[in-house]
């Protein structure tokens, strides 16, 4: 199979969706992969390392989507990349697609089979290629929630673990899954007082048993969110429902019981997000005010520590990208069934049929 790497056009986005080693595991098995030549420049390996590995390093997105059979990306195909993909064509990224009409829209028109990390489950059930960036994004939230909770960046003036004398920040997280559970970790190193909400009783007590004592667990309902975050100086969007919407656990009238300066970071944006005052934002432009509440929802998190998330990325996909390319698109089963939500022309996955009522 010819295999395509483009670069990612995205904005500030600096992943690449293959490793060197993932190039030299392809090729090995007798597939070929063509490499747009920077792609790898944001995570720090030159093209020179690709090349080295055995790909075919060209200029442009033109030539890596016209030779291949599959495409393998990071982030969803952006408009530009529209009319490069072609019918019968495989493409493997992310694609959130719940999150968007247009993008759906497109890879339907596209007649392209569309594999998306985010529901590829595997045997046990798990979701392992979006666990690594949820763990980034987790982790990252925390990092960004103090650095806006700073004054100069329109937040409280707050510092997330207080001093002797000065209690520290309260922090809210709406989700104990990946995200949550990463985010609750760095939050409590940092002293703060955090709340998990889930509706999840079992992972509750999971939590409960494995988080430091600054780290309370709650059964979320509509009572307990507007409770918590009245007090909270941060709250962490990080709930997930595979393929689907992500709820809407904070309405917009909502933020006017919160205080003034306090910070929303909603981690779930790229799937709809779970606070309804939460649209899109980047790296470049990543925050806005409503009711005096900083929002804080760069649809890719991980995409400002490149380095980092390429690597636990293609830890995580090249084995199923070895996969993919061994059994074609003829007949798809098991964990990359999963993973396929648009199959030349039609929606196949249930959650994503369920967003766009064509179940």
């Amino acid at each position: 199979m010819r295999i395509g790497v483009p670069t990612e056009v995205k904005s500030d986005e600096y992943r690449v969706a293959m490793l060197p080693v993932g190039v030299e595991e392809l090729t090995t098995r007798g597939h070929t992969v063509c490499f747009q030549s920077g792609a790898g420049a944001g995570s720090g390996m030159p093209d020179d390392a690709y090349r080295e590995a055995g790909a075919i390093i060209v200029d442009t997105a033109e030539e890596v989507f016209a030779d291949a059979d599959m495409i393998v990306k990071v982030k969803e195909p952006q408009a530009s990349e529209y009319g490069l993909i072609r019918p019968g064509q495989i493409v493997f990224t992310y694609f959130h697609f719940a999150a968007s009409d247009s993008l759906t829209e497109a890879m339907i028109a596209s007649g392209a089979s569309c594999y998306a990390y985010e529901t590829l489950r595997d045997e046990g059930g798990r979701l392992p290629l979006l666990t690594p960036m949820s763990e980034v994004a987790g982790r990252m939230s925390i990092q960004q929630g103090a650095k806006y909770l700073e004054r100069p960046q329109m937040g409280r003036g707050i510092l997330l673990g207080g001093v002797p004398g000065v209690a520290p920040a309260r922090i809210t997280i709406l989700g104990g899954g990946i995200v949550g559970a990463n985010a609750a970790r760095i939050a409590a190193g940092f002293q703060a007082n955090v709340s998990i909400l889930d509706v999840n009783l079992d992972r509750l007590r999971y939590l409960d048993d494995i988080m430091p004592a600054n780290v309370n667990v709650l059964f979320s309902d509509r009572h307990t969110i507007l409770e918590e975050i009245q007090r909270a100086d941060l709250v962490v969007g990080a709930v997930l429902i595979p393929g689907a919407k992500a709820p809407q656990l904070v309405r917009a009238e909502d933020l006017k019981i919160m205080k003034p300066g306090s910070v929303i970071i909603d981690v779930a944006v790229d799937q709809g997000g779970c606070i309804e005052t939460s649209r899109p934002t980047t790296h470049s432009d990543p925050t806005y005010i409503i009711d005096e509440v900083v929002h804080y929802c760069v649809a890719n998190m991980p995409g400002a520590v490149g380095r980092t998330s390429t690597f636990a990325l293609c830890n995580a996909t090249l084995p199923y990208m070895i996969r993919l390319a061994a059994q074609g698109d003829s007949s798809p089963s098991g964990t990359l069934a999963s993973a396929l939500n648009i199959h030349r022309g039609e929606i196949v996955h249930q959650a994503v049929a369920d967003a766009f009522q064509t179940a």
